[in-house]
């Protein structure tokens, strides 16, 4: 088993999300970076989308009750294990009675912590993931406390250390352009893809309030309830963007402004509250093209463990 000696702020069990539900109002919860959670489950010899911790924001502490291997991805959390530091992407062994020590993150938002066999939490529409707002899930659907035990799957044979080179978030977000952008006016068009955009405090895993100069419409926007996704920006009346994340609600009605591509929706996971984001046009050709890139990336990771 695992035991949380300190859980931190929000450290929460994931896998990649909850899908097939939306029309059932449910959402797909799952990773943040889901990038740094499959990776962290291929060093330790699970599939990409086992379940694993997502600590955001440590410090965060936790013990091992049996040996085993742990692999950290996403945020570089200074992590040591007894004093020894563990570097993210690499597979390190631990032994049973060894604890992991996670403090503030050098860059990013959240880390992933994944061990061999899984952590093993009941799955509830085909995922463990954690839903925080509906509160199942995971365990018992809420955060992590000090205290908590996890179950492992069992342990796999012991594997050489190995590393693999981890890309770092970055603020540029490339975004394909929605519906209602095009009935903004122009100045306002401009400034959502020229000015800066800073990730509130009010922010969270359902999604991002972000901060700057008011957007207005150069017409009426009247809108109907629609359906909605994790990258979706929309435009309340106030002016100010909201990206929806990993938790977004089912429905919306606010006018969409566009779609942050799926393979920049990892580096939105790492933004840091405070942190200014840019929005950098792109159309479906060049999303598929990045997602193609990325998944290229991830292949090699995988025949570079299979052959270790």
């Amino acid at each position: 088993m695992l035991e949380v000696i300190k859980a931190g702020p929000q450290t929460t069990v994931q896998d990649l999300g909850r899908f097939g539900a939306r029309h059932l109002g449910v959402c797909r919860a799952g990773a943040m970076d889901g990038l740094a959670l499959g990776i962290a489950n291929r060093l330790v010899g699970n599939p990409a989308d086992a379940a694993a911790l997502e600590i955001t924001l440590p410090p965060a502490c936790f013990r091992f009750l049996r040996a085993g291997q742990l692999a950290l991805a996403g945020a570089d959390c200074q992590a040591l294990l007894d004093g020894e530091p563990v570097w993210p992407g690499w597979r390190v062994a631990f032994r049973a009675g060894q604890m992991l020590q996670l403090q503030a993150p050098r860059f990013g938002m959240r880390a992933y912590l994944a061990l061999d066999g899984g952590i093993q939490a009941p799955a509830v529409m085909g995922s463990a993931s954690t839903d925080l707002l509906a509160g199942f899930g995971g365990l018992d659907g809420r955060a992590l406390r000090d205290g908590d035990r996890l179950a492992l799957g069992p342990a796999r044979p012991p594997a050489p250390r190995l590393g693999v080179w981890l890309p770092r978030p970055g603020s540029q977000i490339r975004v394909c352009p929605g519906p209602e952008l095009k009935r903004l006016s122009k100045q306002a068009q401009e400034r959502f893809w020229r000015e800066p955009w800073q990730l509130t405090p009010n922010s969270n895993r359902m999604g991002y309030r972000l901060a700057g100069p008011a957007l207005t419409a150069g017409e009426t926007v009247d809108m109907l309830s629609h359906g909605v996704l994790p990258g979706l920006i929309q435009l309340p009346p106030d002016g100010q963007p909201i990206v929806l994340m990993a938790d977004a609600q089912a429905t919306g009605g606010y006018p969409r402004l566009g779609m942050v591509i799926e393979a920049d929706l990892w580096q939105l996971g790492q933004a840091r509250l405070g942190s200014q984001l840019h929005f950098i046009p792109t159309d479906p050709d060049g999303a598929r093209q990045a997602l193609r890139l990325q998944q290229r990336y991830q292949h090699r990771i995988e025949r570079l463990l299979n052959a270790n």
